[in-house]
C-alpha cells in the first residue's frame, strides 16, 4: 500500500475512534468486559446471531432469529447487555455507511 494512503487511513481511523458512536461502543464494551461470564454469554449470542444471519436459508431466517431471541431473552433483559448491543449496532451501521460511501465514490462495481 502506498505510504500516503496508509497515513491517510490511519488518520481516518483515529477520527472514527473520536466519534461519539465509537466512544459509546468502547464505553459499553469496557463495561460489559468487567463481568467475564456475562461477556462470554454475550459473545455466544453474537456468534450465533452472526452465523444465522450469514448461513441460514432466507425462508427460515426470521424464524431462526426469533428462536435465538427467545432463547437469549434473559440475557437481553440485562440493561448492560442491551446497551452494549445497541452501541455495537450503531457502530456497525456507521461502518457500513462509511464502506458504502467509499465504494460509491470510487465507482467500484
Amino acid at each position: 500500500m502506498d505510504n500516503y494512503i496508509r497515513k491517510t487511513t490511519m488518520t481516518f481511523a483515529q477520527e472514527v475512534k473520536q466519534s461519539e458512536v465509537y466512544q459509546e461502543y468502547a464505553r459499553q464494551l469496557a463495561r460489559i468486559k468487567e463481568e467475564p461470564e456475562l461477556y462470554e454469554k454475550v459473545n455466544e449470542f453474537r456468534k450465533r446471531n452472526f452465523d444465522i444471519q450469514n448461513n441460514e436459508a432466507p425462508e427460515r431466517l426470521m424464524e431462526r432469529l426469533e428462536e435465538l431471541d427467545r432463547e437469549y431473552a434473559w440475557l437481553r433483559e440485562k440493561a448492560e447487555v442491551d446497551e452494549f448491543l445497541n452501541a455495537e449496532l450503531k457502530f456497525c451501521r456507521m461502518m457500513q455507511e462509511i464502506d458504502a460511501l467509499i465504494i460509491r465514490e470510487l465507482d467500484f462495481q
